[in-house]
């Protein structure tokens, strides 16, 4: 039940202002479509987040709880150094002629599948004994701001307060890390 509410906590403060809602906002205004691009959205957080949760079930036994620890703590700290940068306009994905579930399912899921979410989520499920429950959390925290992204709109979206929103966020989770990673050395 661990791996299922970090995933989920973790997975919907990451995708506050990142690249993957900015462009379900942008679908969702070109299609005029926000339901079919949100459940373009939950189907592509879930392949993304079920390839991650299972290759971190395959790298769990490889691994000491210590080492599970640092990895995790690795990969909170690369995931709150990313929110320090500022964030990018995404492929608006012009071109593609797919139609809106295809052309939203493939885009999302080729954006969030390079993201650094995924690291943690096969980090959570490397640490607990049914890695699917991290799948599951990543899944449904991560659509949480997609789906928010995509009622808004783009104006809607990036008239948020995102930078801000994800400095702090990005903050929390180099805190986390630092933890993680001390108490994994058993400094702390």
């Amino acid at each position: 039940m661990d791996a299922l509410m970090a995933a989920l906590v973790v997975a919907a403060l990451a995708q506050v202002g990142d690249r993957p809602a900015w462009l379900a906002a942008i679908l969702a205004d070109r299609y005029r479509q926000p339901g079919v691009v949100i459940v373009a959205a939950a189907v592509a957080l879930a392949a993304a987040s079920a390839i991650a949760a299972a290759l971190g079930a395959l790298l769990a036994p490889k691994l000491t709880p210590e080492a599970k620890q640092l990895l995790l703590a690795l990969a909170l700290l690369l995931q709150g150094g990313g929110a320090v940068f500022a964030v990018k306009s995404p492929e608006r994905l012009d071109g593609w002629r797919l139609g809106a579930a295809a052309t939203a399912t493939l885009g999302l899921f080729i954006l969030l599948f390079g993201e650094g979410v995924q690291l943690v989520v096969a980090a959570l499920a490397a640490r607990t004994p049914v890695p699917a429950l991290a799948a599951v959390g990543a899944t449904l925290g991560g659509l949480v701001p997609l789906a928010a992204a995509a009622l808004l709109g783009e104006r809607g979206w990036t008239a948020l307060p995102l930078v801000a929103a994800r400095r702090a966020i990005g903050a929390l989770f180099l805190l986390a890390a630092l933890w993680l990673g001390l108490g994994a050395l058993r400094l702390l």
